[in-house]
């Protein structure tokens, strides 16, 4: 079942216009006749259009990227890199240096080594939202071909309406965790920070 803030969330998305770009461009996304394989623009680029719409700030206000995930169960950086150049030039140069595009599939190959932590292989894009540091985080839309925006939060949407940053209850406390907060009430102090 899905989430009653799922509609309202759609409508923030639908109206953030560079978001949107993003969305429509990561849509038409091809390589040799593919489309990009079971993708999401998730994180940050969500989490702060609601924030940004629930404090009155503009909605690009502390934008760092915009996180576009993919799962292909090609492992080699070679087939990962050519989908980050065909990201580039769709996105185009106002975008292109924005958006990080990233293959789910590959994740557990690098993510031990550079944030210390332990990460199995996952099985699809949405996977990964379960992995995340904080359920507000963990949220993922898609522009479907129909033109709906489909959501994937498997935590829900309270903690994001609610500016409530709390520690991902599936794993173990992030790293990266002091990191997070710090980066996030330097930004949007309205938030609440339950510690673990």
């Amino acid at each position: 079942m899905s989430d009653p803030r799922e509609p309202e969330l759609i409508r923030l998305v639908s109206g953030n216009v560079w978001l949107m770009l993003v969305l429509r461009r990561a849509r038409r996304l091809h390589l040799d006749g593919r489309r990009l394989p079971d993708w999401r623009v998730f994180s940050g680029a969500v989490y702060q259009t609601v924030w940004n719409h629930s404090t009155r700030r503009e909605p690009d206000y502390g934008l760092k990227d915009y996180d576009l995930a993919y799962f292909d169960p090609d492992l080699g950086w070679e087939a990962e890199d050519l989908w980050i150049k065909a990201a580039s030039r769709e996105m185009g140069p106002r975008l292109a240096p924005l958006v990080e595009l990233r293959n789910q599939a590959r994740v557990h190959l690098w993510f031990e080594e550079r944030f210390g932590e332990p990460y199995p292989p996952l099985t699809c894009t949405d996977e990964a939202l379960e992995r995340f540091v904080a359920p507000a985080f963990a949220v993922g839309v898609r522009f479907e071909d129909d033109g709906r925006i489909t959501v994937a939060a498997p935590f829900g949407l309270e903690d994001l309406f609610n500016m409530v940053l709390r520690p991902n209850p599936l794993r173990p406390l992030a790293r990266g965790w002091a990191r997070a907060v710090e980066s996030v009430r330097a930004r949007w102090p309205e938030v609440t920070v339950i510690e673990p």
